[in-house]
């Protein structure tokens, strides 16, 4: 499993809570992916994972450095 520095601030965690995404269930899914792909839209890093508690969810995020994740937004797919 890959290590990350995650930058959270007020407005990102906010801005998942309102897709009912906490930041554990971000982490999890971008640390252990199932898969990974581009954005078609943005060009961003799309991981998507299933959380501990089975939730199935998409990750949009930038990278940099190989290893800060800013966390742009998620949802759960169904």
């Amino acid at each position: 499993m890959p290590h990350f520095f995650f930058v959270w601030n007020d407005q990102i965690i906010d801005h998942l809570a309102e897709h009912e995404i906490s930041t554990e269930e971000f982490e999890q899914v971008v640390c252990n992916p199932l898969a990974v792909r581009e954005s078609r839209s943005s060009g961003r890093p799309v991981a998507f994972g299933v959380t501990e508690g089975g939730r199935q969810i998409l990750c949009i995020y930038e990278l940099f450095e190989n290893d800060t994740v800013l966390p742009i937004t998620a949802y759960e797919v169904q």
